[in-house]
């Protein structure tokens, strides 16, 4: 049975943006109350997760965005980045807990130490472009986490697959002119962040689903534009933005997934894997805004990468 590495930090439940924000710190309470109620969290390999160092930062952000990340972080109170999302005391600890648990997670995985992993942690990333942060996002996790495996372990062809509800445009702006990363994503269109670049073949494939989208559609155009696609670029290492806001009972957006949508893509996903890369897979926490649909999906999630299903 695969081992999968499950890594989160306690300072990722302090990040809060105040009452009524979507992305709460129950968030990750609900996954964590989920995944023990369906008896999952035993078979897991559980870690905390450690800070992201500054030079692994600067691989997808800009040195003077990182600066003013730093001393925007307030010693009390809370101050806002952008109109979406806002840090207090505890802010900048979390989001350099969450890159960290990302790295963490490909040295884990290519380290033989586990065959796959989560990460369970907050404020989520995909949205963060190379010099902003932006849609509750501070540091873009996935993006440092597949710029780790890139650099440091000297890989030539990663992909990033993102099944958010929306776009990733931050993965998009750091990697749209690196061909060693291939980024496939489906979002609801047209919807926040109200941006996408041209799908190119071999290198970014954008697949955008109206409002209302089922599952038979979803599934539909993920076999005809993302896994022909990612078969040919053959990568040595999956990572995946992992956001549930898809699904129906959301109330951020307008998609009918359900967690048996999240079980497929996985096991799609984790069967290219195991053709591709050893079955070499990281995958981050994005969005998910109903506390229910959220612990079921991870479940849903978890159970496909660890073998429980």
């Amino acid at each position: 049975m695969p081992v999968t590495a499950y890594l989160t930090h306690p300072v990722c439940l302090q990040h809060d943006m105040g009452a009524g924000h979507p992305e709460c710190p129950q968030r990750l309470s609900a996954i964590n109350d989920a995944l023990v109620h369906a008896r999952v969290m035993d078979f897991l390999r559980c870690r905390e997760a450690k800070p992201v160092e500054v030079h692994q930062l600067k691989r997808v952000h800009t040195r003077d965005y990182i600066a003013s990340v730093h001393s925007a972080a307030p010693a009390e109170g809370m101050i806002a980045l952008d109109s979406d999302i806002s840090m207090n005391q505890y802010s900048l600890e979390a989001a350099q807990m969450a890159a960290g648990a990302a790295v963490q997670a490909v040295d884990l995985v290519m380290h033989g130490e586990a065959d796959n992993a989560f990460c369970a942690v907050r404020p989520p990333g995909h949205h963060a472009e190379r010099e902003r942060a932006m849609g509750f996002c501070i540091f873009n996790n996935i993006a440092v986490a597949a710029a780790h495996a890139l650099e440091h372990y000297g890989l030539e062809r990663v992909a990033i697959v993102d099944f958010d509800v929306h776009h990733g445009n931050g993965s998009e702006d750091i990697f749209k002119n690196e061909p060693r990363v291939m980024l496939c994503s489906s979002f609801q269109h047209p919807f926040y962040p109200y941006s996408c670049g041209p799908s190119a073949e071999g290198h970014l494939v954008n697949v955008r689903l109206p409002a209302g989208t089922d599952s038979e559609t979803f599934r539909a155009a993920l076999e005809e534009q993302w896994f022909p696609q990612l078969r040919r670029f053959k990568p040595q290492m999956i990572f995946i933005s992992a956001g549930f806001d898809a699904h129906r009972r959301d109330p951020l957006a307008q998609l009918n997934l359900l967690e048996a949508d999240y079980s497929w893509v996985t096991r799609e996903i984790k069967k290219l894997a195991e053709q591709c890369c050893e079955g070499r897979i990281v995958s981050s926490l994005e969005g998910g805004y109903d506390l229910q649909a959220l612990g079921t999906s991870v479940v849903a999630h978890i159970k496909v990468l660890s073998g429980l299903e």
